[in-house]
């Protein structure tokens, strides 16, 4: 009896699996560019536990106006997170992008590709509700540098991640670097810092906020990016949600406007 149980639960996992595959291989077609939970650019030290799955499903549309010059783009993102310990989990990430620059002489459009992002998230302290996590990547130079697409290196980067939850709020600080390889002439090294919180306002429903601010990766610029974002996430279910965002920037190199949002399923 207890080898048939055994047989089942295998079973059971062989067919996730293999649904996970399929459905990998059927949304990496059309979908880009998320890692923390939606709508949010701060992570949180959260992972799915051994064994179990993660799908977020991510869109946004960004909107800039400088020097004559209007840039549109559009972004869809498939991210997939799987628990390989307890502690920790192997992150991927399918960007694709759609970009239009206009100016009074010209229209320029692109789409296609970005550069897919690999990550381990590793929660190694968690006490009283606060937690610590470290998130190394890397991404790889799938996207067309031609196009604005990719950078044409593969870049690698390191994220420290701390949650406190004290109900019904919970804040998240980010620190990373990156190193930066590229062939379009962009800054090697990178810093990022952000904060997040949350609050449930009731059940099944929270606000959240976001700021954050990293080096300028354009050489020519000492200005760097600062932005501020507001949304709401709702619970559906316990393991499946939606996020909606309004995302601003705080300086003139940020890009002024985007709209982020998309749903997460857990399984």
């Amino acid at each position: 009896m207890d080898a048939l149980f055994q047989g089942r639960a295998k079973g059971g996992r062989v067919a996730r699996l293999s649904f996970l595959i399929f459905f990998l291989a059927s949304i990496a077609l059309i979908n880009t560019d998320v890692f923390a939970t939606i709508p949010l650019i701060t992570d949180d030290t959260g992972i799915q536990g051994k064994g179990k799955f993660q799908v977020e499903l991510s869109g946004a549309y960004s909107d800039d106006r400088e020097d004559g010059v209007t840039s549109k783009g559009t972004d869809f993102s498939t991210t997939f997170s799987y628990g390989i310990l307890n502690e920790v989990d192997i992150v991927l990430s399918f960007p694709y992008r759609f970009l239009r620059r206009e100016d009074d002489e010209s229209t320029n459009k692109t789409n296609g590709f970005s550069d897919i992002a690999i990550e381990a998230k590793w929660r190694f302290f968690e006490k009283n509700g606060f937690s610590m996590a470290l998130k190394p990547g890397i991404t790889l130079s799938t996207g067309n540098e031609d196009k604005d697409l990719g950078k044409g290196r593969s870049a690698y980067y390191l994220y420290f991640i701390t949650s406190k939850e004290i109900a019904p709020w919970a804040f998240h600080i980010n620190l990373a670097y990156s190193r930066n390889e590229n062939k379009i002439d962009e800054r090697n090294d990178i810093w990022h810092t952000s904060l997040a919180s949350t609050v449930e306002i009731i059940k099944n429903f929270k606000l959240v906020g976001d700021i954050g601010v990293e080096s300028n990766p354009e050489k020519s610029s000492a200005v760097l990016p600062a932005y501020i974002l507001g949304g709401f996430i709702y619970s559906l279910k316990e393991d499946f949600d939606i996020g909606l965002g309004l995302k601003g920037g705080l300086t003139r190199v940020e890009s002024d406007l985007s709209v982020r949002g998309g749903i997460t399923w857990r399984f």
